[in-house]
């Protein structure tokens, strides 16, 4: 909860105007049922028609006042409500899209998107219900008793000995709520985790014919969650009817006991009629207080998760900034770097054939500006993890990862990252023009993309187009074929004439003419930008300057394409494989 109080902070202002206008229409309504009582006991027996009409106007008046502050307050509880959702999902975003890969990784991408939606929704109705029925239900509630002590204290009494049972198996049942509903928002998570599987594998789950398989491993999810769901719903719910059970049975002693006062002489007949409407009114205050409970248990579970992500804060931590690069250093350089994504297999000793798993192990290579790295191996070698902790995405476990004589972990974010034109595997094709695709909202001309296109030998299929750059391209390029959509991707990255260059498996759908035309417009056309080209094929790097051969997170070949076939048997079997 202490995140949903921090958000409301600033709107502080807005929010003790739209409660104390709540404050304002509650007190009105809490007059209605002592003026009623007035009328019936006082007036109507006076038989005087003005005092009636005074009376029966001031009512009136009352209960207008009494709507129309409700209706601005509730107007204005909801425009708050929404002001602070809003901001919880604009930092969920901004601090998502800083996390560290490691950060990711614990909280998982399904994970994300439910704290994104249906946390911040919950977040958003909590707020909503802090300012309107946290006002006017502990108000209703405290306010009807002090009435009714105050026009009988003798059947006021009745209320006053249940009112802290109830209150109490209220405080006991939401206690028990918090747990139960992070738990449905667990459950939540894996649903959301299959869905995003089948959307995204759906030609897949098709072509393969498992649409019965996903939808039972599907329905089993959901099963887990409603049955979550329904079990701390169910147990939020006790409090209801016993607290409805309990007034009733007060509400019938107030009728019995007063019919007998009234009997005696003791007490006046309005009185009773008064004590039934406070009754229904407390009544309806105490039901307000289990909706208010049961809304901040749901709120209070959403918020504690959104609150682990927004805790982390922007974990781009920037430190040895005043370090000066190194003379005569090499413009990249990874000096003995180790690193594995399973911190806790790293640290606790899990060993596999007598070594810890690590994804990389013991790398060291050096690039001038300009030079070229090709790195070829196996699939899971760890040949994206070297691009991974170069961009920063991940830091290094060991060793010492450098571009232009600077630790990489000197650099400001924008700094770092504004060296670099990227792809990666399964890149992102967003669902807009070709242009825009391209462009990334860098403001770049048309010339400039035309140019960045041409290099990547994307130009000439997108000239056919129809409609050129205009071209719409569908969520992830559907509507492309693998070779477009990678070619498409070269583009954008070419586009921001990077310093450092990364190709990331990124032709693996061309063929080899139209892959080696786009390699000899790059070592053209880019000659400033350091390239990094990791593929599968040789044919793709046997032209770089420098080869690095990895197998296993190690390097086990590392020099030009004659000395490998010389020097390293793995890439000389690879090569004789593939030229065969």
């Amino acid at each position: 909860m202490k995140l949903i109080f921090r958000y409301m902070g600033k709107y502080r202002y807005a929010i003790f105007l739209a409660v104390f206008i709540k404050l304002v229409g509650t007190m009105f309504e809490l007059t209605l049922p002592y003026i009623l009582e007035y009328m019936i006991d006082h007036v109507v027996p006076a038989r005087d028609i003005k005092m009636v009409l005074l009376w029966g106007g001031l009512m009136f008046i009352a209960t207008i006042c009494c709507r129309q502050f409700n209706v601005i307050a509730n107007r204005r509880a909801i425009d708050n409500a929404h002001k602070v959702s809003y901001d919880v999902r604009q930092d969920l975003f901004r601090i998502t899209a800083n996390l560290s890969g490691d950060s990711f990784d614990e909280v998982g991408l399904p994970s994300l998107i439910s704290r994104m939606t249906s946390d911040s929704y919950n977040v958003q109705g909590a707020v909503t219900m802090l300012q309107a029925l946290c006002v006017r239900a502990p108000i209703i509630l405290l306010g009807g008793v002090i009435m009714t002590l105050f026009m009988d204290r003798h059947l006021a009494m009745i209320l006053v000995i249940m009112l802290p049972f109830l209150i109490a198996v209220v405080f006991i049942v939401s206690s028990k709520g918090i747990p139960m509903y992070t738990k449905v928002q667990q459950k939540l998570d894996t649903v959301v985790r299959i869905m995003r599987e089948n959307i995204t594998g759906i030609r897949v789950v098709k072509a393969l014919s498992k649409s019965d398989y996903e939808k039972k491993r599907f329905r089993s999810a959901n099963e887990e969650m409603t049955s979550s769901d329904i079990t701390a719903g169910t147990v939020m719910a006790i409090p209801g009817p016993f607290m409805q059970l309990c007034l009733n049975v007060g509400l019938t002693l107030v009728v019995i006991y007063g019919a007998k006062r009234v009997n005696e002489g003791n007490m006046e007949p309005g009185i009773i009629l008064a004590f039934l409407t406070y009754f229904n009114m407390i009544t309806m205050g105490v039901m307000g207080l289990n909706r208010i409970f049961m809304s901040l248990s749901k709120a209070s579970a959403s918020a504690d998760r959104i609150d682990i992500v927004i805790s982390k804060g922007d974990e781009w931590i920037t430190y040895d900034k005043d370090t000066k690069a190194s003379k005569n250093a090499a413009f990249i350089e990874f000096k003995n770097v180790g690193f594995s994504y399973d911190k806790k297999s790293s640290t606790e000793g899990d060993f596999v054939g007598g070594m810890r798993e690590k994804a990389l192990d013991d790398i060291s290579f050096s690039l001038n500006k300009g030079e070229s790295l090709g790195i070829i191996g196996p699939t899971g070698c760890g040949k994206t993890t070297v691009v991974n902790l170069l961009l920063r995405f991940y830091d290094a476990d060991e060793g010492k990862i450098s571009i232009n004589g600077r630790d990489v972990k000197s650099f400001e974010k924008d700094e770092l990252r504004k060296l670099f034109g990227v792809v990666f595997q399964n890149d992102m094709v967003f669902k807009d023009s070709l242009r825009n695709n391209i462009a990334f909202g860098r403001g770049y001309s048309d010339e400039e993309l035309i140019k960045a296109a041409k290099d990547a030998q994307a130009y000439e299929y997108i000239e056919g187009l129809d409609a050129g750059l205009d071209h719409q391209a569908d969520i992830k390029g559907a509507n492309l074929s693998g070779g477009q959509r990678q070619r498409l991707l070269v583009s954008r990255a070419l586009a921001g004439k990077p310093e450092i260059l990364i190709l990331d498996d990124s032709s693996s759908a061309l063929d080899y003419k139209t892959d080696s035309q786009m390699r000899h417009a790059i070592r053209e056309n880019h000659k400033d930008s350091t390239l990094i080209l990791i593929a599968q094929r040789v044919s793709s790097v046997m032209n770089m300057d420098k080869i690095m051969v990895m197998d296993n997170g190690k390097c086990v070949g590392y020099g030009t394409h004659n000395e490998l076939m010389e020097n390293c048997a793995a890439y000389r079997e690879t090569y004789e494989m593939q030229t065969s």
